[in-house]
């Protein structure tokens, strides 16, 4: 990842500004063994959003997902598949899905977990308030925003996460490590793509850091989050230590420049 954060513009946040037209949007669905959960998040999508296409990214599920992708493709010309050749992670699907709409011309790109978790129900608001930014998170940690049926373990170390991300980076951010949010296509381009290695939460801060220190408008709106009912998590431990660990040496990284911009803020800012 060399070279990915070398100084640029001074993080910022969006400001109010005339809508822009998002072009034609494409919701990228990873799924690895969401059998009981893929026909219905889609479903759901094309309810809530029917002008929108769906992008289904298998990593060669075990369990039946991409056939189950495949027949929801060949009756509804809306919904897409990719297959993988295996299981390589959260962030590698996204980026395979990426790289897919940008080749096709979409000018905005949704993230959406295939297990129930993130609601499609709210996708227009995050698709309306892009019209006025380059990014938009869905926020469970912005007034309005919540978690359902969580535990609290793992509300507990969400939270903690993001508060120690916003520390260590000085990212003005309440939700940097959730996965529902929109890209304009202007802003996939300019996040250097290739360089991105990182996975699950880690994807997340990462893909949210390079916008915010590229001085790209970032939004957040709260979202639900719910409990999947169906299906394993794929949390783990190791995606936890990777987020701790990269977070502090971008942190430790980005420091001289942070400080320098402490140091040239005017008086009384």
């Amino acid at each position: 990842m060399s070279g990915a954060y070398e100084p640029t513009a001074a993080p910022t946040t969006s400001t109010t500004s005339a809508p822009e037209p998002i072009g034609r949007v494409l919701v990228v669905v990873p799924t690895y063994n969401e059998a009981v959960n893929v026909a219905r998040t889609v479903g759901r999508v094309r309810a809530a959003v029917p002008d929108a296409d769906v992008l289904v990214v298998d990593d060669n599920s075990p369990d039946g997902t991409g056939k189950i992708a495949d027949g929801m493709a060949a009756e509804d010309s809306c919904v897409h598949v990719l297959h993988r050749a295996g299981k390589e992670g959260l962030g590698a699907a996204y980026l395979a899905g990426f790289s897919w709409a940008l080749e096709r011309d979409y000018g905005s790109v949704v993230e959406l977990d295939a297990d129930g978790s993130h609601q499609p129900e709210q996708l227009p608001l995050l698709l309306e308030r892009l019209e006025t930014a380059d990014l938009v998170l869905g926020s469970r940690y912005v007034r309005g925003g919540k978690v359902v049926n969580w535990p609290r373990s793992r509300e507990v170390l969400s939270r903690g996460g993001n508060i120690y991300t916003r520390l260590v980076l000085g990212m003005p951010l309440q939700d940097a490590t959730g996965g529902y949010r929109a890209f304009r296509r202007r802003t996939l381009e300019a996040l250097d793509l290739p360089t991105v290695d990182s996975q699950g939460y880690c994807f997340q801060v990462d893909l949210a850091w390079r916008a915010v220190r590229r001085g790209f408008r970032v939004a957040e709106v709260p979202i639900t989050f719910v409990e999947r009912e169906h299906g394993e998590s794929k949390m783990s431990g190791p995606i936890v230590r990777e987020a701790l660990l990269r977070v502090t040496l971008w942190g430790a990284k980005d420091l001289p420049s942070r400080a320098r911009r402490l140091l040239q803020r005017p008086a009384g800012r």
